[in-house]
């Protein structure tokens, strides 16, 4: 059975859909959480769990790589194969991408490649949605490569932009279908049902 490392910054919502929807249904192994700092909601949520906890704060370090290279060496300690991006809002070095190339997804609360790349996340990417005025919006699931959000989109769910909506209310539908979304691309990537041909992604 494979196993993943959750990545996380904050309350870690998205982590716990996976880990739900994998106690439905066991599709992998948990093998640890990687979180951005100490003191957040994603760390209860793994200790609660049993799931390993790894904490990599940027001011810990001298520098990016040098934090990627002690990143790198827990994730190989336990045998992850695959990485999970769960609200995870630190750079990536390109170094560390192309160590794990193909085996690290991410997923975006937008459809891209609408409102994503530098500068869009968490709250940022609704209220640019709101004010353009689009129709609709949702979230995306894509492999990881050295372009913010550029990497090949595995599968997107849709939600309607109401009339009355604020990114606060876009922010909340957004994130119920990233709670069902997740979890079913964790499952396939795990399963060996992804297949991916250029930038075209087939979900079996």
């Amino acid at each position: 059975m494979k196993r993943i490392a959750v990545f996380a910054s904050g309350g870690g919502t998205d982590f716990q859909s996976v880990i739900d929807a994998n106690e439905r249904e066991k599709f992998c192994e948990i093998a640890c959480l990687v979180a951005s700092k100490d003191c957040i909601g994603a760390i209860d949520r793994a200790r609660k769990h049993n799931i390993s906890v790894g904490v990599f704060e940027k001011n810990a370090y001298p520098d990016v790589e040098k934090l990627y290279g002690e990143l790198t060496y827990f994730l190989n300690m336990h045998r992850v194969d695959y990485i999970v991006l769960a609200g995870w809002l630190k750079i990536i070095p390109e170094s560390f991408i192309k160590k794990f190339q193909g085996r690290i997804i991410n997923i975006h609360p937008s459809l891209i490649p609408s409102f994503c790349g530098a500068g869009f996340y968490g709250l940022k990417v609704h209220r640019a949605v709101v004010e353009y005025g689009a129709k609709v919006s949702g979230c995306t699931v894509h492999f990881v490569n050295e372009v913010p959000d550029g990497g090949e989109i595995i599968a997107q769910a849709v939600v309607e932009v109401r009339h009355d909506d604020t990114p606060e209310s876009l922010q909340l539908r957004v994130l119920e279908k990233e709670h069902e979304l997740l979890p079913y691309c964790v499952k396939k990537l795990c399963e060996g049902k992804i297949a991916v041909n250029g930038r075209i992604v087939t979900v079996f």
